[in-house]
């Protein structure tokens, strides 16, 4: 569980960083875009090797919860906690709506199953066809029960993460009494970027610091100008 946590971690960063991108401009997120799609086998692999990690992230879950339960199977006579967070004792509920909000960003933005319009959007990147991710991005965004949604589970994946970092680093051996103060309040910081990070998105489009640009109609005159100019 803590192996498959650290990588699923590292991609979460990787995944934030990518989505900054549309602070700095369309044709930015576009050119990123357009670079993972040119691999799609090798996208498809990393997709589905992170479902994976996902799905055995999960599988240990349930097994540790199934030890717990019968390791005490009679229960506290008082139920108190001593040195427990919240995000500690929600990690399952916590779990379960990340789970829930992975299927529903998926669904929304890299299968557009949600919103099927997200497939015709266009844009031209250097004469070339490609999809305008930033658009969709700021369309799917313009919607404030997905953006609420998107938050709350941001939110809480940063929460979830605040306590594995803990968890994960305790679990592999990689901490200590004199470290672990220390090693808590990054943990915390961390999830706490995480969660304002992912969440600056929706909230910039929400606010109306990102906006949508005027669609770019895609023909072959345009992409014959835009052709002409770069050799020029």
């Amino acid at each position: 569980m803590a192996l498959t946590g650290a990588a699923l971690f590292a991609f979460v960063i990787a995944h934030m960083l990518g989505n900054w991108l549309i602070f700095v401009g369309p044709d930015a997120i576009n050119a990123y875009a357009y670079k993972l799609q040119s691999m799609p086998e090798l996208l498809w692999v990393a997709r589905l090797g992170l479902l994976a990690m996902v799905g055995v992230h999960i599988a240990c879950a349930v097994s540790l919860i199934i030890d717990n339960r019968r390791a005490k199977a009679g229960g506290y006579s008082v139920g108190k906690p001593v040195d427990a967070t919240w995000a500690s004792r929600s990690m399952a509920l916590s779990g379960l709506i990340v789970l829930s909000f992975i299927i529903f960003h998926l669904l929304h933005f890299t299968t557009q199953n949600i919103d099927p319009s997200y497939r015709t959007m266009y844009a031209s990147l250097d004469g070339k066809k490609v999809h305008d991710v930033y658009n969709m991005v700021v369309k799917g965004f313009s919607n404030p029960l997905v953006s609420g949604f998107y938050i709350l589970g941001v939110g809480l994946l940063g929460a979830h993460l605040a306590h594995g970092v803990q968890s994960m680093f305790r679990s592999l051996g990689l901490s200590s009494p004199g470290i672990f103060p220390l090693l808590k309040k990054a943990a915390l910081a961390f999830g706490l970027l995480i969660g304002l990070g992912m969440a600056a998105v929706p909230i910039s489009v929400l606010s109306g610091v990102v906006k949508a640009r005027p669609d770019i109609e895609y023909t072959s005159h345009h992409i014959a100008n835009a052709q002409h100019a770069s050799l020029e």
